[in-house]
């Protein structure tokens, strides 16, 4: 076991993901605590991705075009080659769909210990990761040991800017190591455009379970034509049919960055932070003055939503009258 860490480079459609960055602005402060280096794995990637990761020491590259659509066997057997060559501290992966099948596949081949749900790691003699529970509602610290072991980082843990730094780092190539798996990519099925594009929207009236019921929807629409802003939501509603798929917002759904986000009854997991999180403003209102979203929001209000939009969408009118 080495001193190193290893973050896996995720990407899609020929972009790096943001997690990529964020992931290689903590390994370069875990590197310190370590003594080691900052090492990046791309997998399936080309030279522009190898020029954008310029913060990691090293990048080891297996494979380019041939298997840049993820495919969990192949990517995970790619990923068990890089860490049995350089034998890392600790390796830092997104947890992200196509992370979540990486970080499980390498634990269980190479046995290593592992955590997920990670927002904060710290490598003395032990590697102590703090993971965010239940909605962020609950933080839990384990210790993995000295390691070496494998950590899912969720997005925005980190800034992302930490690690970016371009320019080509130096780098070394791995074969693809043979895979005799059943999966096959065919192709990637994008949604299919909808009424709005709420990722070009400059405001969006945004609202989670706290709405109670589909007929409620309509609230939030008043406010948002008042606004000229769109509505969107998060993953329980869509999953209800309340709102379109094109108007999610999260990981599973879409990442918007407007210059207002106003979050209506949305508790702030995770996988919805990580589709928003870039918003120019953000103000939450919520009745749980504990409700994870507050860690983020730029303004916060502990109310009851629909006094809220109803006063907002009355105050608006007026105005424009």
């Amino acid at each position: 076991m080495g001193n190193d860490i290893l973050v896996v480079a995720e990407h899609l459609g020929g972009t790096l993901s943001d997690t990529t960055f964020e992931l290689l602005g903590m390994a370069k402060k875990l590197a310190s605590q370590t003594g080691g280096s900052t090492v990046a794995a791309l997998i399936g990637g080309d030279d522009t991705m190898l020029s954008q990761l310029g913060a990691a020491d090293l990048v080891v590259r297996v494979g380019g075009g041939e298997i840049a659509d993820f495919n969990p066997e192949v990517h995970g057997a790619a990923l068990e080659a890089v860490v049995a060559a350089k034998q890392p501290r600790i390796v830092l992966i997104g947890y992200t769909s196509m992370g979540m099948d990486l970080a499980s596949h390498l634990a269980v081949k190479a046995d290593l210990a592992a955590a997920s749900f990670a927002i904060g790691i710290e490598a003395g003699d032990s590697v102590v990761v703090t993971s965010q529970l239940y909605g962020g509602k609950m933080n839990v610290t384990t210790d993995l040991g000295s390691g070496p072991c494998v950590v899912s980082v969720l997005a925005g843990s980190a800034p992302a800017d930490d690690g970016r730094a371009h320019g080509p780092p130096a780098s070394e190539d791995l074969a693809v190591p043979p895979t005799a798996g059943k999966i096959r990519f065919r192709r990637l099925i994008e949604p299919e455009a909808g009424d709005v594009d709420i990722t070009a929207q400059d405001m969006l009236v945004a609202i989670g379970r706290g709405i109670g019921n589909k007929d409620d929807v309509e609230v939030a629409e008043a406010l948002a034509e008042a606004l000229g802003a769109a509505v969107a939501g998060s993953r329980p509603l869509i999953d209800a049919g309340w709102l379109p798929k094109t108007r999610q917002v999260g990981k599973s759904g879409l990442k918007v960055s407007p210059k207002l986000y106003l979050a209506l009854g949305i508790s702030g997991a995770p996988e919805h932070i990580e589709g928003m999180k870039s918003s120019s403003t953000i103000i939450a209102v919520n009745t749980d003055k504990h409700a994870p979203i507050f860690n983020f929001a730029h303004y916060g209000m502990v109310a009851d939503l629909f006094d809220v939009c109803e006063e907002l969408t009355e105050i608006v009118e007026e105005k424009k009258g």
